[in-house]
């Protein structure tokens, strides 16, 4: 498969020559003379410390006073010298063709005056400018001559560094080889002539061609060689590009945590030294760590930071690079359209500044792009202008990439045999240069293709070979999707016990990934959801195999896996940590026999239901008419469409039929406990209707649980863990006045809030907060001191996230959404005691569907530490939900438990003449415990 990552700054070390020492004037004539030449001098030392402080603004106007003043004292050797300096300022800021002319302009006097030392010094960095167009061939010209002048005048330290460059060079064409190669030579050089700081550049430049090489151990190894020596000479600049640089090697390993940790350190020392320049660049590899945890939030934010300074330093290159970033985060999050606009404004920029190979890579995530679109010959299109510019810049890299990812889009096309074609020139080329990783994965996509052909045999040899290279190079991710990738030809091929073995490998894998990300809970959501594929392939193999309970037991390991963390965590302590039934019977004895166990495979459902005595049955059923089905129920009434009771009930029978039906006989007694997966969390489940128009709540009381493991974590908490007494009711806080950009009101009133909360305050004996005393900031104090938490307010329909009032100093001003949303990470960083929470607000019970269930605000009050939640899935109605809550609010305080009240409110608003629409009652669903509430109780 190509290169799909995103773009990453690199920390390597081009080696610019600074100014000379030439001829001395044989006599100097005038004081004046000598002070004017002393102050050019002063200039030049000026521009040079500008530069490796990144204020390279500066460093143009200290070099161009330095460049006047030798002009007019006639020092043509300082005006070589200024000339050079100028070159490296713009080579810094991006603008490569400009540091050329200035490199010539060095060059030429250099000839001129007989200076050799700085005729090879401006070889070297005119090398080094074309390798930053792309240009690798001239690049090695450039440098070859460089050295062959160093050589010439036996300069011991301009050899070093031209193999150095050379070494850069051959990285940039893919040759991580021969630039392991070059690298060695110059660290050779370095140690005769005892230069500390080079060697530890050096040192990083390895780090980085053996990284190339998908070795990122031996990286690492070299990097904190770097780091070390960084440190021992103070060099803070060295120090910070090795921090960036074990950053990049530990995204490469899958350790994004880790990766994130040092290009934080990275950013600390960059904001130390006041290197803006280099900040930009921290910003973005951060950008880059985030986008490959799937926190494309975060990543877009970051990638607009390095935008942002990039402007602002005048680093076009950089800007350009943000662009693609940006691009890059936007196709990731399915906005392909805009990721093409950000790749169009990156190209403008590489054609402007002459970046030929940036201007290939842009047209390689073009044609990914437009791949993702479906316009396969648009990808088509793109990917050879990719490939007629990595072979006229000699980037082999790049044109191996270029091969894999047209392999890709003519599978896609069903042109399996240019296909093949395409791959194999992409796997040829990775062994050229030496590419492990790149390897690996040209393997993997060559099992692909054979897999596509049903040539299971050539696919499973080219699946172990990718699996060994990611075992060479100790590159666990890799190693995980090559036994998912096996698991799958196996099952193919029918041997079923060895395609569970695979799939078991590449989960141990993927969760001991999963593992290091510690206790971010919204990075390990994203990277679980990333191998979902294997656990579905895991269990359809087991049920296949009449494995039933390993199936199940195999599902419950998968489920909710970040929500437990936070759960055990909560309840537990942050030093216990839970055993979650590593024994399949630990699992089965806290399955009560009232439980629907729910996974989505595909277009197809897996139904267990676990009987008194321990058996476990299991169902499979088709999905095809889900979405359908659920679109159609929630808010249609007879009056907004005459037909909508017809095909309400036609879709809840179907909804029935799905999930229902097959399993309802098993189920014992009139309680319901599912646990649903994917999509199968937004059904309405008190609505289903059986074949004789009986809804599903007028036999069971219902809730939700996230995991078995969940359950039994709130089961076993302790006694004394949750609040006895006490109640936070916060009811239609003041959000009249919050408008959007346009300054069009964003919220509508909601005249039955503020009555439902002091109806429930009567009941309860509680004042509620309501109005502009139900503040984010007063909300968040209270909401760990109480046993039940009520919010009657306006939800958001993407996550459930709920509006309070802005605190009074914002109110006068527009205030922005983080002064009065109750968001998911504020809830988190809660510890609650409540036994219950109810969320009685519109798409309460929404969010975004992944591996790890609905993640939405109702999810983290249960991390929070709720014991359970009432949510709703759809817009509800104000009136509505105001009855509805008057009768589950009147059975609470009697005593029944919370499943009971839910379902005999349904009941009354079901049996009423004015509710009994499903838009009014069916949305409303209990998640966790079946808590009860005793309002009388005081605190031990």
């Amino acid at each position: 498969m190509g290169d799909k990552s995103v773009e990453e700054k690199d920390h390597i070390s081009y080696d610019h020559v600074g100014p000379s020492s030439g001829d001395v004037k044989k006599v100097i004539d005038f004081y004046n003379w000598e002070a004017k030449h002393r102050e050019g001098n002063m200039y030049c030392n000026l521009g040079n410390a500008n530069i490796n402080l990144g204020n390279l603004k500066k460093a143009i106007e200290y070099a161009n006073l330095h460049l006047k003043i030798a002009k007019e004292v006639g020092d043509k050797h300082g005006e070589g010298n200024a000339y050079g300096n100028l070159g490296n300022a713009y080579f810094s800021l991006g603008d490569f063709k400009k540091a050329i002319e200035y490199y010539n302009l060095h060059l030429k006097i250099a000839k001129e005056v007989g200076d050799k030392h700085g005729e090879g010094g401006a070889y070297g960095n005119l090398g080094n400018a074309f390798i930053r167009l792309g240009d690798f061939k001239k690049a090695i010209e450039y440098h070859n001559v460089h050295l062959k002048v160093a050589k010439e005048v036996r300069d011991k330290h301009g050899e070093g560094l031209a193999y150095g460059n050379l070494g850069n060079a051959y990285k940039g064409l893919g040759d991580f080889k021969k630039a392991v190669e070059y690298h060695s030579l110059r660290l050779k050089i370095i140690k005769e002539v005892g230069d500390k700081h080079g060697e530890g550049t050096t040192y990083g430049n390895l780090g980085i061609a053996y990284k190339g090489l998908g070795d990122f151990k031996k990286a690492i190894e070299y990097h904190n060689l770097h780091l070390k020596i960084a440190k021992e000479v103070g060099d803070k600049h060295g120090e910070g590009s090795a921090y960036g640089n074990l950053g990049i090697a530990y995204k490469g390993l899958g350790d994004f945590k880790k990766a994130i940790e040092y290009h934080n350190l990275n950013l600390k020392i960059a904001k130390e030294v006041g290197d803006k320049h280099g900040e930009g660049y921290v910003y973005c590899n951060l950008g880059n760590a985030y986008n490959k945890l799937g926190n494309l939030k975060k990543a877009i934010e970051y990638h607009n930071l390095h935008l942002k300074i990039a402007k602002e330093v005048g680093d076009k290159h950089g800007e350009g690079g943000a662009y693609g970033n940006l691009g890059n985060a936007y196709s990731s999050l399915g906005y392909f359209k805009k990721a093409i606009e950000f790749q169009n404004l990156n190209l403008k920029i590489a054609e402007e500044v002459g970046d030929k190979h940036r201007e290939g890579n842009i047209y390689c995530h073009l044609g990914m792009a437009y791949y993702k679109l479906g316009e396969l010959e648009k990808a088509i299109e793109y990917h050879n202008l990719h490939l007629n510019i990595a072979k006229e810049v000699g980037d082999k890299h790049g044109e191996g990439n270029a091969y894999g990812n047209l392999g890709n889009a003519y599978r896609s096309l069903g042109n399996l045999k240019k296909a093949i074609e395409f791959q194999s020139l992409h796997l040829k080329i990775t062994k050229e240069v030496g590419d492990r990783h790149g390897e690996g994965g040209a393997y993997g996509s060559l099992g692909d293709v054979y897999g596509s052909l049903g040539d299971l045999i050539k696919a499973n040899k080219s699946y172990k070979l990718m699996l060994n290279i990611a075992k060479e190079g100790e590159d666990k991710p890799l190693e995980a999707r090559a036994y998912s990738s096996l698991g799958l030809v196996l099952e193919m091929m029918g041997r079923l016990p060895k395609a569970v073995e695979h799939y078991q490998a590449s989960i141990t894998l993927y969760d001991s990934l999963r593992v290091l990300l510690k206790s971010k809970d919204e990075w390990k959501v994203n990277f679980r959801n990333q191998y979902q594929g294997v656990y579905t392939g895991l269990i359809r193999v087991l049920v296949e195999q009449g494995n039933i309970v390993e199936a199940l037991f195999a599902a419950e390991k998968g489920r909710a896996q970040a929500l437990n963390d936070l759960m055990e965590s909560s309840f537990c302590g942050e030093t216990s940590q839970h055993k979650r039934g590593d024994e399949i019977l630990a699992v089965l004895k806290n399955v009560p026999s009232d439980t629907v166990f729910q996974a989505v495979d595909g277009a197809s459902v897996n139904l267990w239901v676990v009987s008194e005595e321990k058996q476990v049955q299991c169902e499979n059923r088709s999905l095809d008419a889900l979405r359908e089905s659920c679109s159609k129920v929630d808010v249609k009434t007879k009056e907004d469409n005459p037909q909508a009771p017809i095909e309400q009930n036609e879709c809840l029978r179907t909804l029935y039929d799905i999930v229902m039906k097959p399993v309802a006989d098993l189920v014992q007694g009139d309680e319901l406990l599912i646990i649903p997966d994917g999509p199968l969390w937004l059904v309405p489940y008190a609505a289903l209707m059986d074949g004789n128009s009986k809804y599903l709540c007028e036999s069971f009381r219902i809730r939700l649980g996230p995991s078995l493991t969940s359950l039994r974590l709130i089961a076993d908490c302790p006694d004394d863990y949750h609040k006895r007494s006490g109640a936070l009711l916060v009811g239609e806080p003041w959000v009249a006045e919050v408008t959007d950009s346009e300054g069009e009101k964003v919220f509508d009133p909601l005249p039955c809030a503020k009555e439902e909360v002091e109806m429930i305050g009567k009941i309860l004996n509680i004042t509620p907060i309501t109005g502009k005393q139900a503040t984010k900031r007063e909300v968040l104090k209270r909401l760990s001191s109480v046993s039940l938490v009520h919010f009657a307010a306006h939800g958001c329909m993407e996550t459930g996230e709920i509006a309070l009032t802005p605190d009074p100093k914002r109110i006068s001003t527009m205030p922005r959404e983080e002064d009065y949303i109750l968001t998911i990470r504020d809830v988190l960083n809660v510890q609650l005691r409540a036994k219950l929470v109810v969320l009685s607000c519109c798409h309460s019970g929404q969010g975004e569907i992944k591996a790890e269930g609905v993640v939405g605000i109702a999810r983290a009050f249960m991390g929070a530490g709720a014991r359970s939640v009432v949510v709703s899935l759809w817009n509800i109605d104000d009136e509505a939900t105001l009855e509805f809550m008057k009768y589950f609010y009147q059975h609470l305080a009697e005593g029944k438990p919370a499943s009971e009240s839910l379902n005999l409110a349904t009941k009354s608003l079901r049996e009423s003449d004015k509710f009994r629409d499903i838009k009014y009652w069916a949305p409303f669903l209990l998640i966790g415990d079946d808590v009860s509430v005793d309002f009388m109780a005081k605190e031990r």
